[in-house]
C-alpha cells in the first residue's frame, strides 16, 4: 500500500476520529474538527499531517508542535503519530515520521522529540529502529481545571 502525505483537512476528521480511537484515544468527528480549526490558527508552531491512500482516505497521521523553551535549543515533538490497524508495517509510519522531521527541520529544530507510554513497546521498537534514543523518564501529571473544555 502506499500512502501520500499531504496536510490534514477538516474533511479527514471522521477518519482522523478512529485512528485516534484505534490509538487508544476515543474521540468524536466533531471534537476532532473542532481541536484541527484551533489548530490551525495557531500559524507556522504546529502541523497536522495525513498519510493518505489512493482514494485520498487518511490510513495514518501526524501531530508536530513546535517547542520553543528558555532551557533547550528550538525542537519540535512529534504529539501524536497513528497508523490504522490495516495500514501498518508497510512504511506508513517511517513516511509520517519522515515529513514530521523534514518539516521541523525546516523550521529551525535540531531535535524532534517524540513520548510514548511506556507499556507501548513495539512503538519504542519503531523509533529506536528510526534512529531516536531514549533521552529520559518522565511523569506526566494533570489537573481538570473548572473552565477546561475537553474537547
Amino acid at each position: 500500500m502506499s500512502a501520500r502525505i499531504r496536510q490534514m483537512t477538516a474533511a479527514d476528521a471522521a477518519a482522523v476520529a478512529d485512528l485516534a480511537t484505534q490509538l487508544g484515544y476515543p474521540t468524536e468527528p466533531a471534537a476532532i474538527a473542532e481541536r484541527l480549526k484551533r489548530i490551525g490558527t495557531r500559524g507556522a508552531t504546529d502541523i497536522l499531517l495525513v498519510a493518505a491512500d489512493e482514494a485520498d482516505t487518511p490510513v495514518g497521521w501526524a501531530h508536530v508542535e513546535l517547542r520553543d523553551t528558555l532551557v533547550a535549543p528550538p525542537a519540535a515533538q512529534l504529539m501524536a503519530l497513528v497508523v490504522g490497524e490495516g495500514a501498518r508495517n508497510r512504511g506508513i509510519g517511517r513516511d509520517l515520521l519522515g515529513a514530521a522531521e523534514a518539516w521541523a527541520a525546516g523550521h529551525g529544530c535540531s531535535i524532534l522529540m517524540v513520548a510514548t507510554r511506556v507499556t507501548r513497546e513495539d512503538a519504542h521498537r519503531f523509533y529506536r529502529r528510526e534512529g531516536y534514543d531514549l533521552d529520559k523518564t518522565s511523569h506526566i501529571f494533570h489537573k481538570a481545571l473548572p473552565a477546561g473544555d475537553s474537547r
